[in-house]
């Protein structure tokens, strides 16, 4: 269990294991004047950290899955490295439990929660990770309701494993030409659709936009650095944000989203 908010008392706790465990971080769940607590040199190294792969639970049941897994890949398959595990200690979550398929899903990154309802006018893919994943789920509501929207749901627990599986599927493709092409995790989930992905984190957009490359749709990161006036991200502006990429991409007039900046009084944050 590991209590800090910079890479010193990290690597400390790294140093006492010799780079290989798991960790689980309670400093995010304090507050700070960083966005989850955390100095932005902290999630800029584990997502560059080759030896570690950070993870951002939205729920216990997540969290718990993702625990189990790295048990499996650390102690029983001898995988070298380390995981890294924010802890947020909300109790509010209401999450859906996951499948035994979701389990092995959530592990690999990320896996859908909700499916697009009905015959919608536009349809949009909204990914979050950890406490984030509230918010977008409460946008997809905004958008459902308010503006006759299609929304899928996806939790991603790890955009950085999201995107380094997708560079290696890429280089692997590259060198074996006449092999058969390997998917990615990431674009097996979404390449079914051609519908905009919005990628939503707690943590400043860096962290989400690491998947942008190879969403195969128009595409946008959103993070606590997304707005200058917002520390956190509201579901009201992921909506709005989620309305302007649709306008962007044709698939509903542009005007929408300057309703929607009217409606949800975003207007005055500019």
């Amino acid at each position: 269990m590991a209590h800090s908010g910079s890479l010193a008392g990290l690597h400390a706790a790294l140093s006492e294991s010799k780079g290989h465990g798991i960790f689980c971080n309670h400093m995010e769940a304090l507050r700070s004047r960083w966005p989850r607590g955390m100095h932005p040199s902290v999630p800029l190294w584990l997502s560059s950290d080759a030896d570690g792969t950070p993870y951002d639970p939205a729920s216990g049941a997540e969290a718990l899955a993702i625990f189990r897994s790295a048990l499996q890949a650390l102690y029983l398959d001898g995988r070298p490295g380390f995981f890294y595990l924010s802890a947020h200690g909300d109790d509010s979550d209401d999450t859906p439990a996951l499948t035994d398929s979701n389990v092995k899903s959530a592990f690999k990154g990320m896996y859908r929660i909700s499916r697009v309802r009905g015959v919608p006018a536009a349809s949009i893919r909204l990914l979050g990770a950890g406490n984030a994943l509230q918010h977008v789920r409460h946008a997809a509501a905004l958008l459902r309701n308010d503006w006759g929207i299609g929304c899928e749901v996806w939790s991603c627990p790890s955009y950085t494993r999201l995107a380094r599986d997708g560079r290696e599927a890429d280089r692997w493709n590259m060198l074996h030409p006449l092999s058969k092409k390997r998917t990615s995790h990431l674009q097996s989930c979404l390449s079914s659709s051609r519908a905009p992905v919005v990628a939503v984190t707690g943590y400043a957009r860096h962290v989400a936009s690491q998947i942008g490359a190879m969403v195969p749709s128009a595409f946008t990161a959103l993070g606590a650095d997304s707005h200058p006036q917002q520390s956190q991200l509201s579901p009201q502006w992921i909506a709005a944000v989620a309305l302007k990429l649709l306008g962007d991409a044709g698939d509903i007039s542009k005007r929408l989203a300057g309703e929607a900046l009217e409606r949800y009084a975003l207007t005055a944050l500019s």
